[in-house]
């Protein structure tokens, strides 16, 4: 039947439904583009964060991680995300957060230590790998060379081992009537008997004696300060590891407790009431690795980017735990400090 055989009031009828039917389309199909807009904008990237450490105490490292990063135009929150995997002290987990990061396709893994980086190598053979350590990066088979990593890893390398006989000159400068002084290092950790070598090296030429104490969990540690106080050695110079890094409080506690001057390697120490640390400026470290992991989100290969080695160092001296010890930190110190808490 054509229109003509229409009456007037149905031919209305007719174009009022077909005008109504228009305008709910045209609403549905508006209403349909911000949606589809949105599902075809990407994903915001996502760098994974893997340490064997607790959140408390590391805002120093994040900030310079995110500082990094945002001097490469990344913004955390804003076109940025940072999944933060902590081990809470725990080393066993790290093989499981790593396994977790590269099941979520994270297009960059930024790893704190050695072993955290052990971890992320072992899992991914693909995913870029930044890392951050204290050791030689050839030396424990990290990357091939230094100005050509290979592989997926490159990342920063600062010196550790190196500083042990500046450590100890530093403190016998804090406590200049002490000539027996004690180290306490994990015994299978690399980076220790590099560490100790430099400590004796340096105790030759200033004349003072060392004794070494290893220490691999917690009741070692509590053992070796009840032999060095026994011993009646004057101070302790710690050697790095994640276990101390991790089990700072219980370390500060027991220096409080025998009353035991003790030089750290890194600033959560001193924020967490240690009386001194002395090593590289690990905010500027994990800035250079934000740096790194900017660039690799940006299309460069970690194949490509040399492995950078810091030489900016820091001091920071806790006043309040010299003050408890019954020390006058000596004015050229003083001078000398990046930070001093009070």
């Amino acid at each position: 039947m054509t229109t003509q055989h229409l009456s007037p009031l149905t031919m209305l009828l007719s174009r009022h439904t077909r005008r109504r039917d228009f305008i709910t389309l045209l609403g549905a199909a508006a209403a349909a583009w911000p949606l589809a807009a949105r599902a075809q904008q990407p994903a915001m990237p996502v760098v994974g964060l893997l340490r064997d450490s607790t959140a408390a105490g590391s805002e120093f490292m994040v900030n310079g991680l995110r500082k990094g990063l945002a001097e490469a135009d990344f913004v955390e929150g804003r076109n940025l995300t940072i999944e933060y995997a902590w081990s809470d002290g725990r080393s066993e987990r790290l093989s499981s957060l790593a396994a977790e990061l590269v099941a979520r396709h994270v297009p960059v893994i930024v790893t704190s230590a050695l072993n955290a980086t052990y971890a992320a190598k072992a899992a991914t053979s693909t995913i870029p790998v930044v890392f951050a350590v204290n050791n030689d990066p050839i030396a424990t088979k990290l990357v091939a060379s230094l100005n050509r990593p290979g592989g997926n890893l490159t990342g920063v390398a600062y010196l550790g081992s190196e500083l042990g006989a500046k450590r100890l000159g530093l403190m016998h400068e804090m406590v200049p009537k002490v000539a027996d002084f004690a180290v306490l290092a994990h015994p299978t950790y690399p980076a220790s008997a590099p560490f100790i070598s430099d400590v004796k090296a340096g105790a030759r030429s200033m004349g003072l004696r060392i004794e070494v104490f290893n220490a691999s969990t917690e009741s070692e540690m509590d053992a070796a300060f009840a032999a060095l106080s026994a011993r009646r050695l004057g101070a302790l110079l710690m050697a790095n590891h994640t276990l101390f890094t991790t089990q700072r409080e219980r370390i500060i506690a027991l220096a409080a407790r025998y009353a035991v001057p003790t030089m750290y390697v890194q600033r959560e120490f001193a924020s967490s009431g240690g009386l001194i640390t002395y090593g590289t400026d690990l905010t500027e470290v994990y800035r250079l690795t934000g740096g790194y992991a900017g660039r690799i989100l940006k299309g460069e290969k970690p194949a490509d980017l040399p492995v950078l080695l810091p030489t900016k160092f820091e001091m920071i001296i806790n006043l309040r735990t010299a003050k408890a010890l019954g020390l006058d930190v000596p004015d050229r110190l003083l001078a000398l400090a990046d930070e001093v808490i009070e």
